[in-house]
């Protein structure tokens, strides 16, 4: 491995969020493997969720923190923050994504503080609604991440000055 590739590694943060023992029935009985659920991100505005399955766990995340990495988005963060309130939806998973003031801290669950906090968000207040399967409440805060847009990106979008948008962006933030 070359030194680009060890300096590529260190610079993201993983967690595993999810160690589940799948089956599939099959004309013999059932045939057992894992899926693992990471979270990866670089704590500065990146984040990507990664799944993989395999008969083994260590493989199952060697795949799942791959396609972690190739699944990276850009999410809009400012200061510590998110700029609006968001829900993201998966399934029968709501995750509420609402922006606190500095010195709030993460108020989250198990699966979305990990993608939250990989994202490099310090202050959110989050609420999980529905349905509590671990692997849609992630994607579905994932989701919740992607909507997010910057106020000159939606200014930009609507063909309006940021001025136009700026009241309603400010009654949002308190």
């Amino acid at each position: 491995m070359s030194d680009y590739a060890g300096k590529y590694e260190q610079e993201y943060e993983e967690r595993v969020v999810e160690i589940a023992r799948v089956a599939k029935v099959v004309k013999g009985g059932r045939r057992f493997a894992f899926r693992v659920t990471v979270v990866t991100g670089d704590r500065r505005g990146k984040v990507g969720i990664g799944i993989g399955k395999a008969n083994a766990v260590p493989d199952a995340m060697r795949k799942a923190s791959e396609r972690a990495r190739k699944n990276m988005k850009r999410v809009a963060i400012i200061e510590s923050t998110i700029p609006h309130p968001v829900i993201g939806k998966v399934g029968g998973a709501q995750v509420l994504l609402k922006p606190a003031s500095p010195g709030t801290g993460v108020i989250a669950g198990g699966g979305v503080r990990a993608v939250v906090e990989a994202a490099g968000i310090t202050n959110i207040l989050t609420k999980s609604l529905g349905s509590g399967n671990l692997l849609n409440v992630v994607k579905a805060t994932m989701e919740g991440l992607e909507k997010l847009r910057f106020i000159d990106q939606e200014a930009a979008r609507r063909g309006k000055r940021v001025e136009q948008l700026m009241p309603f962006w400010e009654r949002k933030r308190k």
